[in-house]
């Protein structure tokens, strides 16, 4: 199944290679758009995922504040997010039969 993460016309992020944990698709970091990204000083700390580190995606002149995250060091209950983004706030998230 292909996933991508979309977000006022433009893909955030587009591939097979998802995890999905506690309601949020977490995306490989190779498939990410990184240039809509911008590093965030927000942290949070979850119970069993580890600290989670922010980006703003901004598309155009307009942004949205700390809706993507990475946990760059899960704790050993999350480790399989390592590696992975996930995203929030106003993204689609929007799944599709694969074509090969």
């Amino acid at each position: 199944m292909r996933v991508r993460a979309v977000w006022r016309g433009a893909v955030l992020a587009d591939g097979e290679d998802t995890v999905r944990a506690g309601g949020v698709v977490y995306f490989a970091a190779a498939d990410v758009a990184w240039q809509y990204l911008r590093p965030s000083t927000r942290r949070t700390v979850c119970p069993w995922k580890g600290v989670a580190t922010y980006f703003t995606i901004v598309v155009g002149e307009v942004a949205d504040r700390d809706a993507a995250w990475a946990y760059r060091r899960p704790w050993a209950s999350g480790r399989r997010l390592s590696g992975r983004v996930g995203f929030g706030g106003g993204v689609e998230i929007v799944t599709s039969r694969a074509t090969r």
